[in-house]
């Protein structure tokens, strides 16, 4: 019997572009609606169930409207099916329905773990579309592969999706066409960007690893990540902060002007945002600047990261918590525009494909801390954000605010290692 995506060692995400046609565009909105209602109607059921079950009379009614959703909910794939016959039209995809309750499933189970991000909510119409399928393999398939699911990769250029049908494609690495023959294809989202990009993205597993593990090269790097510069790290190397979306910023806000005008103008002639031609060529133009300072910004941190894990073994970096930098309003857009959660992010990931070792430190006291003899500025002699060099008191060794920063950074990680 053939091992199931869990069961497999090695996991990769794969994100390529397809081009749809007019027919398959429509399939795909059609789908991506359906399962944004089945997400709604099981968040109904379940808020629906909670309010009735806060009723402490036992009306009749009451009681068997409750009887009834915990006996939909039970099966709700077959229960929403049935209410909702539309959904039986051979256009929807079967494995989206399942995947949508599933989503619905985890959002709750990630609540009842973390207890962040909140109760599921409603998901909202948007300019942009998504679904998820599964990859089925058939009972007599012994190795399941990119080339035998229902989810499969016809050749370098088209793959074949459920109900899609053959799809042309771009952007697949040439390792993973190399090795296609012993990679199982899991979930698979087919999605669609605000400016009008379709996208297929496929979580990948196989009994192999997907990048070569390089040799041991005995490097160790702590890294210190700041607005002043994006990165200094403990061997004295600096990166600039490109600033992406400072660069841009005046040409995004004219665009927004702009687009807020034509809504007002529509909404003044009574028209629908939808129907309105000059209001959808703008949100065109700025979803396409906000398009390219996120890829700008992907690019720059996907070039760092990669550098960082290839050239050392060990990376340490500090353990940030951007959600609460935010709240200091002078320097929010600083924090966002530099993207320092998802720099942490691909050094994690990249670390195990590639047998690296990356970790995070708490960062208290790493700045105020003289690498050299350990004294700590503590009082009024403690540095703030202006002190950009300072001599220690204690030895009387000069430093650079950042360079200081990353020596203890990694003197941190090696003391946890």
């Amino acid at each position: 019997m053939a091992k199931t995506m869990a069961q497999l060692p090695y996991h990769y995400g794969l994100k390529v572009r397809i081009f749809p046609s007019t027919e398959q565009k429509r399939l795909i909105k059609r789908n991506s609606d359906a399962s944004r209602f089945i997400y709604n109607e099981m968040n109904g059921m379940n808020n629906n169930l909670f309010w009735l079950k806060k009723v402490k009379t036992p009306i009749t009614l009451v009681l068997k409207r409750i009887a009834d959703l915990t006996e939909r909910l039970k099966k709700p794939s077959t229960a929403i099916s049935n209410i909702h016959g539309w959904l039986n039209h051979p256009d929807f995809d079967s494995l989206m329905k399942a995947n949508a309750i599933k989503n619905y499933k985890t959002a709750w189970k990630l609540f009842h773990q973390v207890h962040q991000a909140g109760t599921p909510k409603f998901h909202k119409r948007g300019y942009t579309q998504s679904y998820q399928t599964s990859c089925l393999y058939g009972a007599k398939v012994t190795g399941p592969t990119m080339r035998n699911g229902s989810v499969r990769l016809n050749d370098t250029h088209h793959l074949q999706l459920p109900k899609l049908g053959h799809l042309r494609f771009k952007g697949l690495p040439s390792k993973i066409l190399g090795q296609a023959d012993d990679i199982r294809i899991g979930t698979t989202t087919v999605s669609m960007d605000a400016v009008g990009h379709y996208f297929v993205s496929m979580q990948l597993g196989s009994e192999h690893p997907f990048i070569i593990q390089h040799p041991t090269i005995k490097s160790k790097v702590g890294i210190d990540l700041n607005l002043d510069n994006f990165l200094t790290d403990s061997n004295g190397q600096v990166i600039e902060n490109p600033r992406y979306y400072r660069i841009i910023k005046g040409k995004l806000a004219k665009a927004q002007r702009k687009l807020s005008r034509r809504a007002r103008r529509a909404k003044k002639s009574q028209r629908r945002l939808s129907e309105s031609k000059n209001y959808q060529r703008q949100r065109l133009l700025v979803a396409k600047l906000q398009l390219k300072v996120a890829n700008q910004r992907k690019n720059f941190l996907h070039h760092v990261s990669t550098a960082l894990i290839n050239n050392h073994d060990l990376v340490v970096a500090e353990e940030l918590r951007s959600k609460n930098m935010l709240r200091n309003h002078a320097l929010a857009m600083s924090i966002s525009d530099v993207g320092w959660q998802t720099l942490l992010g691909m050094l994690t990931y990249k670390a195990d494909l590639y047998g690296r070792k990356f970790l995070t430190i708490d960062p208290r006291n790493t700045t105020q801390t003289c690498s050299h003899c350990g004294h700590v500025m503590t009082g009024k002699r403690k540095l703030t954000l202006t002190d950009r060099e300072w001599t220690c008191p204690s030895c009387g060794t000069f430093h650079v605010r950042d360079y200081n920063a990353a020596k203890n950074i990694l003197a941190k990680g090696l003391a946890i290692l």
